[in-house]
């Protein structure tokens, strides 16, 4: 069901309460303000919604046709040395813009049985041990590392669990906050929670507009706020989950431009855009004293977000 189709359905209920209120003398204010509200909520974040469906678009391009249409010689790595090779992470070696590079990123898939290899992209605990080993390699030769994020979230299953996936993702951003090589991340699609935090650790973050990032897809805060999946397009919209709204609040650094309708309209135009905005960042972070990098890189997500009432945490209090 799209937005439109939503918002014409509330608005039929709407209708026919303010019918029935009118008619037989009952007191329906309390129903006929709450409709109200979730079609102004609605009309409201339709741009939201839209663009999520934009991130999920089937044609998008993925993070292997990045790395073909913006990068040379992809040497790809495999294996997390514990026995596990996860498919819904790839990573390796890459020339950009003139320079050696280690890239990492999620990779949905394309069709039903590269989709299903993959789990469309939602890693389990051995994706991340693999980045982890990817990412170090690259700091072992000073090589600028490259991630991009597309994926609806961390692989839910009961196996993924047994095997800690919450704690190779904690591992993860443990690592990549005290790698002392250039960071630049990009999210090009879906960046569900965790999974997407899991290589989201940056000096520079950048989004694609027409990406999401968020801590919960629009479906799953809807059933939880509401119990009603339906709903989806009101908690696109209060989670601020778009790439300028996440510009306005300080938790991405750059919006990169998309051709009109979406990246799967023109890829080598959205390639474009992207690697000029990769390559930029690189260049900015070239001159830095990599002992300087950790540091800076944890103050700037630290510095993310606003606690009511907290109180700092010191080095004496265990803080870092």
């Amino acid at each position: 069901m799209t937005v439109e189709d939503l918002i014409a359905e509330l608005q039929e209920k709407l209708a026919e309460l303010k019918r029935v209120a009118r008619e037989n003398g009952r007191d329906l204010t309390p129903d006929i303000a709450e409709l109200e509200q979730r079609v102004a909520q609605l009309s409201q974040g339709r741009g939201a919604w839209d663009q999520v469906q934009l991130a999920r678009h089937p044609s998008r391009p993925t993070t292997l046709d990045y790395l073909d249409l913006l990068m040379d010689g992809f040497y790809e790595l495999h294996g997390d040395r514990l026995g596990s090779d996860d498919s819904a992470i790839v990573g390796g070696l890459a020339k950009f813009a003139g320079r050696t590079v280690v890239v990492v990123g999620h990779q949905k898939g394309r069709n039903l049985a590269e989709k299903r290899a993959r789990r469309s992209g939602m890693a389990g605990p051995g994706g991340y041990r693999k980045a982890m080993r990817i990412m170090r390699l690259g700091e072992r030769f000073g090589f600028p590392i490259i991630t991009l994020i597309d994926t609806p979230g961390a692989y839910p299953g009961v196996a993924a669990e047994e095997h800690n996936i919450g704690g190779a993702i904690a591992d993860s951003i443990h690592a990549m906050l005290r790698l002392r090589t250039p960071i630049v991340v990009a999210v090009i699609g879906e960046g569900g929670s965790g999974g997407a935090l899991g290589i989201g650790v940056g000096d520079r973050v950048l989004m694609m507009e027409n990406a999401y990032y968020s801590v919960i897809s629009p479906e799953g805060c809807a059933a939880i706020l509401w119990g009603d999946r339906s709903r989806a397009p009101e908690a696109a919209a209060a989670l601020r989950l778009t790439a300028h709204d996440l510009l306005d609040l300080g938790v991405i650094d750059e919006v990169v431009r998309e051709p009109p309708g979406g990246a799967h309209t023109d890829p080598e135009g959205a390639a474009r855009s992207l690697g000029e905005a990769l390559r930029r960042h690189l260049d900015e972070l070239r001159g830095m004293v990599p002992g300087e990098l950790p540091a800076l890189r944890g103050s700037k997500f630290r510095g993310m977000g606003i606690c009511e009432g907290a109180v700092p945490v010191t080095h004496e209090q265990g803080g870092e």
